[in-house]
């Protein structure tokens, strides 16, 4: 009978029980490895990043079969000693921190120290590098510690060869040679998003296929992301005391089925971060349809200390020390890029109109009110041409100046916008368009007709266009009620949001923290016109609702409000709760299908949208309107052919 191995023996329960031992360096490399080095895009994510610290201003990617069989990256940066070459394979060797106050205050995009030696583990490497006064370079193979002379300029080669060849199950889980060069390829598109300044170039099988000199940053991104997404997005600028956001934005017309066109930058490093993405999302929430997706990229400058950058192995997460604040920034910067609308007249969308966006009190008040609406009723995102008539004088009391609203003067401008287009008696003469008026005088143009009850049929300098009447006015009601409530709001007033008491309490299994988040926030929920406490340890009762939003699930929003006041700031949780009820009450507000406009009243509603943030979609994300030109409409019919 053979006794049992001495690093195995049976316990108490009669099973067998492994001993503890140390485990040997090779698999204590290759385990390493495996949370570094994923795919042969890992490899090229990590090379280029050191390429980057070295100060490299060309960098050369050459594949084969798709980075699998042979993969390497070459720079022109300031290279690395003869003595040092066998040290840097070693693991946490690194040249970029010292101490701790360093790691806190990363400026690098390496640190970890953990690269090369996880490729030496799970592949064949070599590393040839030359300094800028050496008379050569110096070669080093990994495998046998072979350190011979070797050719080449200054900078530094990474060759990599048969990766995972010694863990053939690693292997196993890889793509098709194209779907790996496709990683490949974007793990090279986002370094060179972030550094406009550095020259790229890729090669497969010993051809070019891509090629990035170095290039403004709006260059570059015209030549990685195309075009289209130039023309198709608007240029963010945004401050706030130690933070920095830049970069461009899709505009929501433009948004795709895919996130397959969002990039974000933390201090250069492209991360992949949900209190972002959220932040991002969130400022399209009434402007993209569905499940559309926003395009962008972004950058965000912070201090290296406000950030801890050293949270995984693959330097693709990060955390901040004041999450909501970034949040809330990146919120803000975003909704101030978008705010614009595409029918705003072209000799406003200077930096005075932006000035005018953040400063609302440069633009004079009686300017406001000449259009019939008291000053802090009406929006200021846009400067709009004068038009030379106001068809909306007769529906606002010249009497109403209120120097701020309240709840029945919000009330009144719901009511006010619901007249504003009443539908003309149908022995009513529409009135004539004047002769002399010129269709290109405004952005929308000059109406013509209404269609079906439906739609607007209007002529501008472009050609013709074509607007959604009950879209569009739904969202100039909604950017009304959001004006006058944030004004209310600054001015002190009161919520504007009333609770419904429910007869029966509505109940529902709650986690521990849904309990706790509605115990933390009990005032900021009455706020939003829910009564929300606990009923039992696991159970939660609302007892009040928004009496606004009476037919709508009252489970589902609860848990909405508490998931966003758990995870995000307080006051955007309030402000978007807020928003959904106004766009509730614009919806109903706004003028139906097959009401018939006469035409002034159908110029008022233009030049309303001339004067609104945001009107290019309603408050779910539909168009608002669309141009056809000349153009377009000579196609239509052949002509010129």
């Amino acid at each position: 009978m053979s006794s049992p191995s001495p690093s195995s023996f049976p316990d108490v329960s009669g099973q067998t029980r492994r001993s503890i031992q140390e485990l040997p360096d090779e698999l204590i490399s290759q385990i390493a490895a495996g949370e570094v080095v994923e795919r042969p895009a890992s490899a090229v994510r990590e090379l280029v990043d050191n390429a980057l610290d070295a100060g490299a201003t060309q960098i050369q990617l050459k594949l084969t079969a798709g980075g699998v069989r042979a993969l390497v990256v070459e720079d022109d940066g300031c290279g690395i000693p003869k003595e040092e070459l066998p040290l840097a394979l070693k693991r946490h060797a690194t040249s970029k921190i010292r101490n701790l106050d360093e790691l806190e205050s990363v400026a690098t995009m390496g640190f970890r120290g953990e690269a090369l030696a996880a490729l030496s583990a799970v592949a064949e490497l070599s590393l040839a590098s030359r300094l800028g006064d050496a008379p050569h370079a110096w070669r080093l193979d990994a495998r046998s510690g072979e350190l011979v002379p070797a050719a080449r300029a200054r900078g530094t080669s990474v060759e990599v060869r048969e990766l995972f060849f010694n863990t053939p199950a690693r292997r196993k889980f890889l793509k098709t040679e194209a779907t790996e060069l496709a990683h490949c390829l974007e793990a090279l598109r986002r370094h060179a998003l972030a550094r406009p300044d550095v020259g790229f170039a890729v090669w497969h099988e010993g051809k070019l296929l891509e090629q990035w000199r170095a290039a403004s940053s709006s260059q570059r991104m015209a030549e990685v992301l195309g075009e289209d997404f130039i023309a198709h997005s608007r240029a963010l600028e945004h401050s706030a005391g130690p933070l920095r956001i830049h970069g461009r934005v899709g505009l929501p017309e433009a948004a795709r089925s895919r996130a397959d066109m969002q990039y974000v930058y933390v201090n250069g490093r492209y991360v992949r971060d949900k209190l972002i993405a959220h932040a991002i999302r969130s400022a399209f929430d009434d402007q993209l349809h569905g499940s559309r997706q926003p395009s962008y990229v972004l950058f965000i400058d912070i201090a290296p200390e406000l950030v801890d950058v050293n949270v995984h192995p693959t330097k693709i997460e990060v955390r901040f020390r004041d999450g909501r604040e970034v949040h809330q920034q990146v919120r803000r910067g975003v909704q101030q890029a978008l705010a614009a609308s595409r029918v705003q007249p072209d000799e406003a969308r200077d930096t005075s109109a932006e000035d005018a966006l953040q400063a609302p009190a440069r633009v004079a008040p009686h300017k406001l009110e000449r259009h019939g609406l008291p000053a802090w009723e009406h929006p200021v995102a846009q400067r709009a041409p004068e038009p030379t008539w106001h068809a909306a004088e007769a529906a606002a009391p010249s009497s109403w100046r209120p120097p701020t609203p309240n709840s029945a003067q919000v009330g009144l401008a719901l009511e006010q916008a619901r007249v504003l287009y009443t539908p003309a008696e149908a022995t009513q003469p529409r009135t004539a368009p004047v002769a002399s008026e010129d269709p290109g005088q405004w952005p929308l143009g000059r109406a013509l007709a209404q269609v079906q009850g439906v739609y607007i049929l209007a002529e501008n300098r472009h050609g013709l266009i074509i607007v959604d009447m009950h879209a569009a006015h739904e969202r100039v009601v909604y950017e009304r009620l959001k004006t006058a409530l944030a004004q209310r709001a600054a001015a002190g007033g009161p919520g504007l949001i009333e609770a419904q008491p429910l007869l029966i309490p509505v109940t529902f299994a709650a986690t521990p923290t849904e309990i706790a988040t509605a115990e933390a926030h009990t005032d900021t929920l009455r706020r939003l016109g829910l009564d929300i406490a606990p009923l039992s340890a696991k159970v939660l009762a609302v007892r009040e609702r928004p009496a606004l939003l009476s037919g709508g699930d009252v489970t589902a929003l609860a848990r909405s409000v508490l998931a966003e006041l758990a995870q995000y700031d307080a006051s955007h949780a309030v402000e978007r709760a807020q928003h959904e009820i106004l766009a509730t009450m614009a919806c109903h507000g706004a003028v139906r299908a097959n009401r018939q406009l006469t035409l002034d009243e159908m110029n008022a509603l233009l030049r309303d949208m001339e004067r609104t943030e945001r009107a290019d979609q309603c408050n779910h994300g539909r168009p608002t309107w669309r141009q056809l030109t000349m153009r377009e409409l000579d196609q239509l019919f052949l002509r010129g052919r």
